[in-house]
């Protein structure tokens, strides 16, 4: 019995006795290349031409294959659009029991569970193979950027704006004081997360906080599937502030101050010199020893000449 169409077979498999199912998780970067294992559990070769292989997702909870090998087929082939040249299967492995699947330049909608179905047409179309992996797709955010508030001094609130891009899956967005590394509430902040043209996650996220004379916040963003976590800093400082400046008349007094005191000195050191030379005229004209004598006699002499 030959099968061309994958349609058709995809009808026979309800009939089919059920099997272990074993299951596996793998991890992708957006870009990258990947491998989904399906391995025949113990060590066999297979005629090709024994073999129907099945790679297929669920979309929208209906089956669609994303690539098959069907018994007598010189290769592989494929049914949905999306993973033409993406998805291959390697004959030369499926003849030693590897069924696994390559997928090519990984995007964001390959997030899905990939059922591997193998079965032999030898033993009636038994399943001998039932294997679903589970794959899990992520991108690295950039490092988040955060705007400083420029706004006036006056405001008693600040704002801060946080962005992120091309990441995925969806993160968490929230904020921490640097000060002490507290995070802050989420009352605060006001975060947008939303898919751009390539399928990945932007993100937006602004917080108001009151004005206080320093402010240093970080705006961290995760990625769970990663166990990423970016963060961007913010920093404000609020200028102290000062008084008028009073430099010119504070000098004013400064020299005027200095003028005054050296006029005080001058007139000071005339006194000095006026009184050492009334003091030397003195002790010219009156004898040795009665100086004080001669200067009260003095005022007497004088009013007597004139009587």
């Amino acid at each position: 019995m030959r099968l061309r169409s994958p349609g058709m077979f995809l009808l026979l498999l309800g009939a089919l006795q059920a099997t272990d199912i074993q299951e596996q998780e793998v991890r992708a970067l957006v870009g990258s290349d990947v491998e989904l294992s399906c391995i025949f559990p113990e060590g066999h070769t297979f005629d090709l031409d024994d073999l129907y292989v099945y790679w297929q997702i669920s979309i929208l909870g209906h089956p669609t294959t994303v690539t098959y090998y069907l018994s007598g087929n010189s290769s592989a082939g494929l049914e949905d659009n999306r993973y033409r040249d993406r998805a291959w299967l390697a004959p030369e492995s499926m003849k030693h029991g590897d069924f696994s699947l390559h997928l090519y330049n990984i995007t964001p909608q390959d997030e899905q569970k990939f059922s591997c179905l193998v079965f032999r047409k030898s033993l009636q179309l038994k399943k001998i193979l039932d294997v679903v992996v589970t794959l899990h797709v992520a991108a690295n955010y950039s490092m988040p950027m955060v705007s400083i508030p420029s706004g006036p001094l006056e405001d008693e609130e600040l704002t801060f704006t946080c962005t992120s891009t091309n990441g995925y899956p969806k993160p968490n967005v929230y904020w921490i004081n640097k000060t002490d590394n507290s995070v802050l509430t989420e009352g605060l902040q006001n975060s947008t997360v939303f898919l751009n043209a390539r399928g990945l996650y932007d993100v937006v996220s602004v917080l108001r906080i009151r004005r206080t004379p320093s402010v240093n916040v970080g705006c961290c963003i995760e990625n769970v599937l990663l166990h990423q976590n970016l963060t961007g800093i913010g920093q404000a400082e609020t200028p102290r502030a000062t008084e008028p400046s009073n430099t010119g008349s504070h000098t004013g007094v400064h020299r005027k101050g200095h003028g005054t005191v050296l006029s005080a000195l001058a007139v000071l050191g005339m006194v000095v010199v006026v009184a050492a030379a009334a003091g030397s005229m003195c002790r010219s004209r009156c004898p040795h020893g009665i100086h004080a004598r001669c200067q009260a006699a003095r005022p007497e002499q004088a009013f007597s000449d004139y009587v």
